[in-house]
């Protein structure tokens, strides 16, 4: 019985001198003629921000901030055709994804040709590639409504380049957030 007495002695002087340690006072001198104050170190309270959900953030991000966060990946097409290729076909899936997690969302597809060929030509090229992916989409349920389409044929290379590398990065769908 005395052993354990004495155990809860030291365990209680242990838990005092914890306590007396953890409340630490500065005491600043004072020049002389002057009071001296005691210095009281406070325990800094932390504030926990918010998480803010996806459709938060989305309302807070401008036109311009969303555009440029890349939610919306471009496709790149091959030579003279218009047909989505098999390697973008889910990136034209991701792209649903995000367009009915965001129901509100319109958006351009701008299509886009290579130097070669003539105006004329490239205009009604962009315009099939740019039709090809609403129609993807739309198949993947996002409503037509929502996609505006606009072909820019050779006028807007991404790229400057007359090697085959080049092309091909010219030769793409744009998407673009017009309204959130």
């Amino acid at each position: 019985m005395t052993m354990k007495r004495f155990m809860i002695g030291i365990l209680s002087v242990l838990v005092l001198a914890a306590f007396f340690n953890s409340c630490k006072k500065e005491v600043v001198t004072a020049p002389p003629g002057e009071e001296k104050v005691e210095k009281v170190e406070e325990a800094a309270t932390q504030v926990e921000t918010p998480q803010l959900t996806d459709e938060e953030l989305f309302q807070r991000r401008t036109l311009e901030e969303l555009n440029q966060m890349g939610y919306l990946k471009r496709i790149h097409f091959d030579f003279d055709k218009y047909v989505i290729r098999e390697d973008m076909k889910p990136l034209l899936e991701q792209n649903a994804q995000w367009l009915l997690k965001f129901p509100t969302v319109v958006i351009t597809i701008d299509g886009h040709c290579d130097e070669r060929g003539t105006e004329e030509y490239n205009m009604a090229l962009g315009e099939k590639r740019a039709d090809s992916a609403k129609n993807y989409l739309v198949n993947l349920g996002v409503p037509g409504e929502r996609l505006k389409t606009v072909s820019y044929g050779k006028m807007k290379p991404l790229v400057q380049g007359v090697d085959e590398e080049s092309y091909f990065q010219n030769r793409r769908d744009e998407f673009t957030i017009i309204k959130k």
